[in-house]
């Protein structure tokens, strides 16, 4: 557990994972299931982080691998899935492009991380994280590709498109920065902090979110006339 940082780190972040929840929670006509289960989801991973599970680093496969594979499940329901496609296309678009918001301040919460000297530069907007423009082009998207009586579709075809690469971005670079057998960047400053709590509910629970919305923005336009 993470506990000599400053206190508006903290609260940023909590501010995000909560930002995160309950925007997903109206974008999914007030939907329970999913928002409970993430939850009980991100708790586990919490217990797990503060008994210091992920700690141990040098299993074969990396203990880290956990919160990668729903990811992974997600992209690929998403893709293959009719009954999960029918779920991802009822939800509201504008609400989910709205979503992408979060973005800004997670990113302004990895910076302060490697301020710290919990993960790596080049996970940051300094570095070769550019998440952080889809966060802050997410609001004029919203603002200008949904009319009273016309979507434009294109440009939130193109958006989601350069929204989902920067995610994918920056999930490499976590992932091959985390101190396992995977490890290819950062080594004099790897990622440790999103093994610990609280910062271990940025891959738990908001970065699942954030692509789900992706995913449903995908279903929603293919579906739409």
């Amino acid at each position: 557990m993470i506990t000599d940082l400053p206190i508006y780190v903290y609260i940023t972040f909590s501010i995000a994972t909560l930002f995160s929840l309950v925007l997903f929670y109206y974008a999914n006509d007030k939907g329970l299931k999913f928002i409970i289960a993430i939850v009980l989801w991100g708790i586990l991973h919490s217990i797990l982080a503060m008994l210091g599970f992920y700690e141990n680093t040098k299993t074969v496969p990396p203990r880290f691998i956990l919160l990668v594979i729903p990811m992974v499940a997600i992209v690929l329901f998403s893709v293959f899935s009719k009954k999960t496609k029918n779920w991802l296309s009822t939800f509201n678009l504008k609400m989910l492009t709205y979503l992408h918001v979060v973005r800004i301040p997670v990113e302004l919460v990895l910076y302060w991380l490697f301020l710290e000297k919990y993960i790596p530069e080049l996970m940051t907007f300094e570095g070769r994280n550019f998440d952080i423009l889809a966060g802050i082009t997410a609001p004029i998207v919203a603002l200008f590709a949904f009319k009273k009586h016309k979507t434009n579709k294109l440009f939130l075809w193109i958006w989601n498109v350069f929204s989902i690469i920067l995610l994918i971005n920056i999930l490499v670079i976590a992932v091959l920065s985390t101190p396992t057998v995977l490890q290819q960047f950062a080594f004099e400053q790897p990622n440790i902090a999103v093994m610990k709590f609280p910062f271990i509910l940025l891959p738990a629970i908001i970065v699942p979110i954030v692509l789900i919305s992706n995913m449903a923005g995908f279903v929603i336009l293919k579906r739409m006339k």
